[in-house]
C-alpha cells in the first residue's frame, strides 16, 4: 500500500514543477509501480489498475507500446491522461477480452461520474472479444450507466470485426472530442441516454462510423430506449475501398407486454414483472413460442427452450432517437450516410406486432457536404420520424428515400393516414450540384404522407433538375427547385 500511495502522489500535482523534473519524476513512477513496455500484459494491467484504483488524476508520459492482457476498471471522479507516444497493446495471454477500459458501474447498473480519459491510443492486434462482461456491451473503452463523461484524443487504427471503437449507454451529459477511428467495425456506438456531443472526429469504418441505436440486436446494445439531445459536428467520413453500414444510424423500436404463447426470436424484446428481458438465441430466424413468463431477477435463464436475459429495470415500450443536429459533416465514402430506420431480420427485428409505434423526432443537417459521384441517397427512412430538416448543405446525386416495411400497412385499413405516418420535409439554403436530373425524394411506402417545403436554395449543376417518385405515397410540396416549382 505504501508504494501505490507513492505512485499515486508521483502522477499527480507535477504542474509546479520544470517540464524537466517533471519528465524525470514520471519516469520513475512508471518503474515504481512495474508498469514497463518490457512487460507482461498481465503485468501491465495488475499496475494499471492499483492506481485506476485510488482515483483522482493519473497521468501516463513515458513513450511506449504497453503490452495489456485485461480489462481495465475505471470508476467515478477518476481522469486517465495518456502522453504522446504512449501505446497500450490488447495482446492473448490469458484469453481473449473485449473491453481495455470500463467503468466498475457498468457491471452493478449504478450510475459512474466525472470520469476523463485523454489521449488513449489502443492496438487492438487482432485480440477481438464481442462481449465477455456485458451482454451487448462490446466497445474497446465501454461505459454503461455513466454521467459526466469525457473522451478526448482517442486513437484506434486497426478495429476488427466484432468490437466498436467506443460504446456509451444509459448516460447523461458526454463530451467526445478530437478522435480517429479506422478499421472493420462500428466507430462510436451510442445506446440510451442523454445530451452528448461528438466533434472534430475522422472515420474510416467498414460498419457505422457512428450508431445511435435506441433498439438494436440483443448482442450489440446492454440496454433498450431513447437517445435525445445530441450534436454531432465537425466530422469526416473518409474514403475506402470496401463498406457496409452508414455514417450515423438511427436506428428505433417498439416491443410488448409479454403473453402466453407469443412467438418470438433472436433479440426480441418484452416487458415483464417490472423488467425487460430479451431473447439470446442463434441468428437464424427460427420462431419460438414463449408459454412461461421470464419473471427472474437479473441474469440469464432457459424457459421453454429458449434463453432470456434480463437486460433492465428500467421500462419503457419504444426506443428510438430525439433532437439531434449534425453539422458540418463531409462524405468521402460512398455510402448511405444517414440512415432512420427499423432493422427487421434474423438478427433482430426492431418492432413487434402490435406494439406502441416509435416516432423519431427533429433531425437536422446542416451543412452537410457530398463529395463522391456515386448515386447514393443522402438519407434512408423506414421508421417513423415527424421532422427532417437539411440546411446550408451541398447536395448532389439522390436526396431522401422512403421505404415501407411489414409492420405498417395493418393501420392503414381504412384508408386514413396516423400520425406516425406523416413525415415533414424542409429543405432550406442549400446548393444542388448535381447535373441533370437528380431524384430529390422517392417513395415506395405504401400510404405514407410526406410534406416537402424547399426555400432559398441554389441550383449549381448544370441543366439540374428535381424529380419526386410518389410510389403510393401522397407528397404535398412547396419548392423553388427546378422540376418540381
Amino acid at each position: 500500500m505504501r508504494f501505490l500511495t507513492i505512485c499515486l502522489l508521483l502522477f499527480i500535482g507535477f504542474t509546479n514543477l520544470s517540464a524537466q523534473d517533471n519528465w524525470e519524476k514520471i519516469r520513475d513512477v512508471e518503474a515504481l509501480c512495474g508498469l514497463s513496455p518490457g512487460a507482461t500484459g498481465m503485468e501491465n494491467a495488475r499496475a494499471l489498475q492499483k492506481a485506476l484504483d485510488l482515483g483522482g488524476t493519473i497521468v501516463f508520459s513515458v513513450p511506449g507500446t504497453y503490452k495489456i492482457a485485461s480489462t481495465l476498471y475505471i470508476e467515478s471522479n477518476t481522469s486517465l491522461v495518456f502522453g504522446k507516444g504512449v501505446y497500450l497493446k490488447k495482446v492473448n495471454e490469458q484469453g481473449a477480452f473485449a473491453q481495455v477500459l470500463i467503468n466498475k458501474g457498468a457491471l452493478t447498473k449504478t450510475y459512474d461520474e466525472n470520469i476523463t480519459v485523454e489521449g488513449l491510443h489502443i492496438i487492438v492486434n487482432g485480440v477481438d472479444n464481442c462481449s465477455d462482461l456485458v451482454l451487448g456491451l462490446r466497445g474497446l473503452l465501454g461505459f454503461s450507466y455513466v454521467k459526466d463523461l469525457r473522451i478526448k484524443g482517442f486513437r484506434c487504427y486497426d478495429l476488427t470485426g466484432c468490437q466498436y471503437g467506443m460504446q456509451i449507454c444509459r448516460f447523461e451529459d458526454v463530451i467526445i472530442e478530437d478522435v480517429i477511428i479506422k478499421g472493420k467495425k462500428d466507430g462510436i456506438h451510442f445506446g440510451p441516454g442523454k445530451r452528448f456531443t461528438i466533434k472534430d472526429c475522422v472515420f474510416q469504418t467498414f460498419d457505422d462510423a457512428i450508431a445511435l441505436n435506441g433498439q438494436d440486436y440483443s448482442t450489440s446494445n446492454p440496454e433498450l430506449g431513447w437517445i435525445e439531445d445530441g450534436i454531432i459536428e465537425n466530422c469526416y467520413d473518409l474514403n475506402d475501398e470496401k463498406t457496409a453500414g452508414y455514417f450515423c444510424r438511427m436506428l428505433a423500436g417498439g416491443w410488448k407486454d409479454w403473453e402466453k404463447g407469443m412467438k418470438v426470436q433472436q433479440s426480441d424484446a418484452v416487458v415483464s414483472n417490472g423488467k425487460i428481458y430479451r431473447v439470446k438465441m442463434d441468428p437464424d430466424g427460427t420462431l419460438y413460442e414463449s408459454v412461461t413468463r421470464p419473471d427472474f431477477e437479473n441474469g440469464t435463464k432457459v424457459l421453454d427452450g429458449i434463453t432470456w436475459v434480463m437486460t433492465q429495470k428500467i421500462v419503457t415500450y419504444t426506443g428510438g432517437v430525439r433532437n439531434i443536429i449534425f453539422r458540418n459533416i463531409q462524405f468521402e465514402k460512398p455510402r448511405v450516410p444517414f440512415s432512420i430506420e427499423f432493422n427487421m431480420g434474423r438478427f433482430n427485428r426492431s418492432y413487434y406486432h402490435g406494439a406502441e409505434i416509435p416516432i423519431q423526432e427533429n433531425i437536422i443537417l446542416d451543412n452537410v457536404k457530398v463529395l463522391y459521384d456515386k448515386n447514393i441517397p443522402l438519407i434512408l427512412v423506414s421508421s417513423p420520424v415527424n421532422m427532417i430538416t437539411i440546411t446550408n448543405s451541398r447536395l448532389k446525386n439522390a436526396g431522401l428515400r422512403i421505404y415501407g416495411n411489414e409492420i405498417l400497412p395493418e393501420y392503414l385499413k381504412d384508408n386514413t393516414v396516423p400520425d406516425f405516418f406523416k413525415t415533414c420535409i424542409n429543405i432550406h439554403g442549400c446548393i444542388f450540384d448535381q447535373k441533370g436530373e437528380m431524384v430529390l425524394l422517392h417513395n415506395t411506402a405504401k400510404g405514407k404522407e410526406i410534406v416537402l417545403k424547399t426555400s432559398s436554395n441554389f441550383e449549381l449543376g448544370e441543366n439540374f433538375s428535381a424529380k419526386i417518385i410518389e410510389g403510393g405515397g401522397r407528397i404535398s410540396v412547396q419548392s423553388d427547385l427546378t422540376g418540381i416549382r
